[in-house]
C-alpha cells in the first residue's frame, strides 16, 4: 500500500507538471489562458515590479535550493528517495501556480512592437521552437526520471532506483544545456515586448544563468574530470565556434 501511494504521488506530480508546463507556455505567450504575463488587472509600475520580483525570487529560491545535492541528502531523511524528485516537481508546480495567480501586469509603455507580418511570424516560430527544444531535451536524457515518475514506478515494482549517469545524447554533444537554450529562446521571442514581459524574461534569464552555475558545480563534484573535459569542449548555451561535437 505504501508503494502504491508513493506511485500515485509520483503520477500526480507528473500530471501537475504537464499541466503547469502548458499553462506556462500560455502565460509567457499570452495564449489561451485567462491570466498571463500581460493579461490581468494591472498596477502602477513600482507596485507591480515589487510584487513580480518577489514572485520571481520565490521561484528561483525554491527551484535552486531543492535542486542542490546537499538539500536532497537532508530532504531524503524526511521523505523516501523514491518520491524526492516528485516532491521537488510538486513544489515547483505550486510556486509557479502562485506566480500565475499573483502576477501583476505592469502599466508602462511597450518596449518594442514588431508589426511586419514576416517578423511577427518569425518570432512566433522561434517561440514554438524554443518550447519544443526544451521538451525534446528532457526526452534526450530521461523525461520520466527528470519529473520523478520513473523513480516512483521503480519503487512500486520493487526495482533498484535509477542511478545517476553522465551521457551526452544528440543535442548535448553540441550544447551543455539545450533545455535552457530553448527556454531563453521562448522567453525572448515576443512580437510585443511589454514592461511586464521584459521583467519576466530578465528575471528567469538571470535565474537560468545562476542555476547553471550551481548545477555545474554539482555535476563537477559528481562526475569529476569527465564533466570538466566535457565543459571545456562544449558550449554552455550555444555551440562553440570551430569546435566539433563533444562526444564522450
Amino acid at each position: 500500500m505504501q508503494r502504491l501511494l508513493m506511485f500515485v504521488l509520483g503520477l500526480a506530480a507528473y500530471a501537475a507538471s504537464m499541466a503547469t508546463l502548458l499553462y506556462l507556455v500560455g502565460f509567457s505567450g499570452n495564449l489561451l489562458v485567462p491570466k498571463s504575463v500581460d493579461l490581468g488587472a494591472g498596477a502602477p509600475v513600482a507596485k507591480a515590479v515589487c510584487i513580480d520580483l518577489l514572485l520571481l525570487a520565490l521561484f528561483g529560491l525554491q527551484h535552486s535550493v531543492m535542486a542542490r545535492r546537499s538539500f536532497k541528502r537532508w530532504w531524503t531523511r524526511a521523505v523516501p528517495p523514491a518520491v524526492e524528485r516528485s516532491t521537488y516537481v510538486a513544489a515547483t508546480c505550486a510556486v509557479l501556480a502562485v506566480m500565475f495567480w499573483l502576477w501583476v501586469p505592469i502599466e508602462a509603455p511597450v518596449i518594442w512592437r514588431v508589426e511586419h507580418g514576416m517578423g511577427v511570424l518569425l518570432l512566433w516560430v522561434l517561440f514554438g521552437l524554443g518550447w519544443s527544444l526544451a521538451l525534446v531535451s528532457t526526452f534526450l536524457l530521461d523525461h520520466f526520471e527528470l519529473l520523478g515518475l520513473r523513480q516512483a514506478f521503480a519503487h512500486l515494482a520493487q526495482r533498484p532506483q535509477p542511478e545517476a549517469r553522465f551521457s551526452t545524447p544528440l543535442l548535448y554533444r553540441w550544447v551543455r544545456h539545450p533545455l535552457y537554450t530553448g527556454l531563453l529562446l521562448s522567453f525572448w521571442s515576443a512580437p510585443v515586448m511589454t514592461a511586464g514581459h521584459l521583467l519576466f524574461a530578465l528575471g528567469l534569464s538571470a535565474y537560468i544563468l545562476i542555476g547553471i552555475a550551481f548545477e555545474e558545480r554539482d555535476l563537477l563534484q559528481q562526475f569529476g574530470e569527465r564533466y570538466r573535459r566535457y565543459r571545456e569542449r562544449v558550449g554552455m548555451l550555444v555551440p562553440k565556434p570551430g569546435r566539433r561535437s563533444g562526444r564522450t
